[in-house]
């Protein structure tokens, strides 16, 4: 984006705004690219210059492919996605896009999505999303379950444990409804301590922002009852990992102008029984077909990898996926169809950065409406029973480094999320497998010091 699309167009002015709330301090905020949140705390006589000229940051010292030499990367706060922080009202919490060198950063993660957004609507298409979080509920130390009760084989949808945690769940929930998200159900979740917490699928920035928020706020909250909220993918190794499955639906318009949904087929299109249209099954074709290069995006940690295809857990599922494939209601593939113009990708896991989920998933799926990419034929079977009878399906890596070559390779989703993005995600990406690979482990002491 180049400096003349620079210029601010929200019509919200953020100290006005502020005072009308009783605001004193701001949140300015933005996502790096390893999905660490980042922030400074601007009092409200200062927020006007920020608006107009954004918040300085050392891009370096920020999670960004940056070196100390370059200029501070200005973070514009997006006045249009202020919220005011529920449990400190006096504060707000503001998402922006990060500027260098006068045009906006390509690598930043919500720029990504935004060029993402831009695409997909000179198609016509304006994506909207609903996503799945689970986390699990810890001791502050991270090593076990905060929940000791919480021990049941098979505790999904428990109730003694949701009375027992009825206080950190009802707190969120009370917030999210404030906030006016829609917040419409919260369960107990297939491992002991793991929760879920589901509200109202929303435009694509949008729920991303709401994504990054709610992170924020599930921390917050168990850090106030002596608790630790962890969306790591595979936090306790026995148990189910955290997933965030989204839905997907692409429409006509945003917000109340969005009339039609544009996946929606009926039992006398292509995809009959499964409710695509002919863009909606392309779509689907785009995702199946960058399945293995984007699956680093939406599982981007080394801990990811134990949870996709990880063997049976003390529940007895997984519930993820560990090839690239899809059915209809069936949660035992990559992307399953339950009808009504949606589907679920069933791949991201609680690690995946807000903003580059929704991204990748919109470049593999405009591509696929592109190059009219096929999804093929339904498979509908238990992969997790069934699944070696399945012979041309791509596998999804088994470890970061298999996920970073895939993505590599993949030279349309690398194009599509941008040269810049791509090179600085892979960057720092490899940079952290190596650490993560000369990192010295009790397990070769054991299996190693009498070869």
């Amino acid at each position: 984006m180049a400096k003349d699309q620079l210029v601010q167009t929200s019509e919200i002015d953020l100290e006005a705004w502020g005072k009308e709330r009783g605001i004193k301090y701001f949140m300015v905020n933005f996502t790096d690219l390893l999905g660490a949140q980042r922030t400074k705390l601007v009092p409200i006589r200062g927020i006007a210059g920020m608006q107009e000229g954004g918040a300085g940051f050392a891009g370096f010292a920020g999670g960004m492919d940056y070196t100390p030499a370059h200029p501070d990367m200005l973070v514009m706060p997006d006045a249009d996605a202020a919220i005011q922080v529920p449990w400190q009202p006096d504060m707000a919490w503001v998402p922006g896009n990060p500027v260098m060198k006068n045009e906006y950063s390509a690598q930043a993660p919500r720029n990504v999505l935004r060029n993402q957004i831009a695409e997909a609507a000179e198609l016509g298409l304006h994506v909207k999303i609903g996503v799945e979080p689970e986390f699990s509920l810890l001791t502050p130390d991270g090593k076990a379950l905060a929940d000791e009760l919480d021990t049941r084989v098979k505790p999904c949808y428990d109730q003694q444990s949701m009375m027992r945690n009825y206080h950190i769940i009802r707190e969120i929930s009370e917030y999210m409804l404030q906030l006016g998200w829609g917040n419409y159900q919260n369960d107990h979740e297939d491992a002991n301590g793991q929760w879920e917490m589901n509200w109202d699928f929303d435009d694509v920035l949008a729920m991303a922002d709401q994504l990054s928020f709610f992170k924020f706020m599930a921390k917050y909250v168990a850090e106030k009852h002596g608790m630790r909220a962890s969306f790591m993918p595979k936090p306790l190794p026995t148990l189910t990992g955290n997933g965030l499955h989204a839905h997907i639906s692409a429409w006509d318009g945003t917000g109340e102008d969005a009339k039609t949904n544009l996946f929606a087929g009926s039992d006398d299109t292509p995809t009959g029984r499964y409710g695509l249209s002919e863009t909606g099954k392309h779509f689907l074709g785009g995702i199946l077909k960058h399945g293995s290069g984007m699956a680093v995006i939406c599982c981007p940690t080394v801990n990811s990898y134990k949870r996709i295809g990880a063997p049976s857990t003390a529940s007895g599922s997984t519930w993820a996926p560990n090839s690239v494939t899809w059915a209809g209601d069936n949660r035992t593939h990559l992307v399953r169809v339950p009808g009504g113009g949606r589907m679920e990708l069933r791949l991201p896991d609680g690690s995946t950065n807000p903003y580059l989920m929704p991204a990748v998933i919109m470049a593999a799926g405009i591509d696929g409406i592109r190059t009219k990419a096929d999804p093929g034929e339904a498979k509908e079977i238990d992969m997790y029973v069934d699944g070696h009878q399945v012979k041309d399906a791509p596998k999804l890596p088994q470890n970061m480094l298999d996920g970073l070559r895939m993505f590599e390779a993949d030279n349309v989703l690398t194009s599509a999320m941008g040269d810049e993005f791509s090179s600085a995600f892979l960057k720092l990406k490899n940079k952290e497998w190596g650490e993560y690979s000369s990192h010295f482990t009790e397990w070769e002491r054991q299996h190693t010091l009498d070869i």
